[in-house]
């Protein structure tokens, strides 16, 4: 009879610290095998999509792409892998957020590094893994959603896409790949045409609000009211900005 092939594993965290204690933690196991590891979510889904793991634990807080925005695109690019989400932050508007999103787990930084090891074999039997402080929000309402929801970096692509700058410009401004950059794109292409996201542009674009645009964003506004109001000119005025199918793809990564 074979030997049951060990899980594989891909370790993505900001800080070298923790992903070296998690590396060395998780490598001693004999049922369990490191992969690779990552420090911010570019080189993650590189190693994703690289060596299709079994399990991803992946850190909440990442450069270029966070833990969450990994998470989607890991879903499209490995459907199979497990995905569990790394954090120091037990707030209730994280644990929801990382409970909507679909990860199979949440592993908290305060716990026993034991729990992590665990874990990776409970999601890969089939079991979700979350502490107790994230299972009292299981049961509740969800929150209402925001009409846009979009990422720190998703906000500063969109602020340089509204200014006019093409997919290499605005990776070179933000110190990554062009794909990335796309990625971006694809996720802010997917939340601003929502059924809700239409209807609130549509409904600036019926009243009397694009004569009063250029006074708006000199005003002190919100960064996303002020983003989402450019975005609504850039919309509006330019048919570059329409995401066509033949630039992006429909469900699955640009090239």
């Amino acid at each position: 009879m074979s030997e049951t092939a060990p899980i594989s594993v891909v370790l993505a965290d900001n800080h070298a610290l923790v992903l070296e204690g998690l590396r060395s933690l998780i490598s001693a196991e004999e049922d369990i095998h490191v992969l690779a590891t990552a420090s911010d979510g570019e080189r993650l889904l590189d190693a994703v999509k690289r060596f299709n793991p079994d399990v991803v634990i992946t850190d909440l807080q990442m450069e270029y792409l966070d833990g969450l925005g990994c998470l989607t695109q890991i879903r499209q690019l490995c459907p199979q892998t497990r995905v569990l989400i790394l954090t120091a932050y037990t707030d209730g508007q994280t644990m929801q957020s990382v409970l909507r999103s679909g990860a199979d787990g949440l592993l908290l930084k305060t716990d026993p590094p034991e729990q992590a090891i665990q874990a990776v074999r409970q999601v890969m039997a089939g079991q979700l893994v979350f502490p107790a402080a994230a299972r009292r929000w299981l049961h509740q309402a969800p929150t209402p959603t925001p009409t846009v929801t979009l990422s720190e970096r998703e906000l500063e692509v969109l602020e340089l896409l509204a200014a006019g700058h093409t997919n290499a410009q605005i990776g070179k401004k933000l110190h990554v790949s062009v794909n990335t950059v796309k990625f971006h794109l694809q996720n802010i292409y997917q939340t601003l045409t929502s059924p809700t996201a239409r209807k609130r542009r549509d409904g600036i674009w019926n009243g009397r609000l694009p004569n009063q645009i250029p006074k708006l964003i000199g005003r002190g506004l919100t960064r996303m009211t002020r983003i989402f109001l450019l975005l609504c000119v850039h919309l509006h005025l330019s048919a570059s900005f329409a995401f066509p199918a033949t630039r992006l793809g429909r469900g699955c990564p640009p090239e």
